[in-house]
């Protein structure tokens, strides 16, 4: 029985990556990416503060109950490219459609940046994204969705020295885990 999961987990991420995520990432997909968070209100002094990040351009996200994520990116520490990293989720339960969204996750500190590099990571059940939506004051975060004048309604922090955001690219989807994205890293 857990062939056969595993044989259809695999088959949605790979169907996930074909359909949502672009056939070669361009040097430019990263510079956008970058450029559209850097425009976001919340993440400034993340960019200003933080040990590094990992960008990813688009994410793929597709299923029907069970469900299947992919995306290829990039690690950077003190604004240097470090390595490339991939990203692939696993999920079951109440799930329809798919999206397309790009991703990054700040490293407060040396001891997160080593922690996602290790070769191996994984997100616990703790965590959480902060979703952005650029040009509008309107923010959805994994509790809810909020608009307003002023001030933004999700606040970002630090989880064990990380902190996620995510921008929705296109498509629809009823779920917003990060649990059980799982990163591979390889040092450039």
């Amino acid at each position: 029985m857990s062939r056969f999961i595993k044989r259809i987990t695999t088959s949605l991420c790979l169907l996930a990556s074909v359909m949502l995520a672009p056939q070669a990432l361009a040097e430019d997909g990263y510079s956008q990416a970058k450029s559209t968070f850097q425009q976001a209100n919340e993440t400034q002094k993340f960019f200003n503060n933080a040990y590094g990040y990992a960008l990813f351009p688009t994410v793929g996200k597709g299923g029907i109950g069970i469900g299947a994520a992919y995306g290829k990116g990039r690690v950077y520490r003190g604004g240097s490219y470090t390595g490339d990293t991939s990203l692939t989720q696993i999920s079951f339960g109440f799930q329809l459609g798919g999206q397309a969204y790009s991703e990054i996750i700040f490293f407060k500190d040396e001891a997160a940046y080593k922690d996602f590099t290790s070769g191996s990571f994984e997100f616990g059940a703790q965590a959480s994204a902060v979703a952005i939506t650029i040009g509008a004051n309107a923010q959805a975060g994994t509790t809810g969705n909020s608009a307003g004048a002023g001030k933004g309604a999700a606040k970002a922090a630090y989880i064990n020295g990380m902190t996620v955001f995510t921008v929705a690219k296109g498509g629809l989807m009823f779920e917003a885990a990060l649990a059980g994205q799982s990163f591979t890293f390889e040092e450039k």
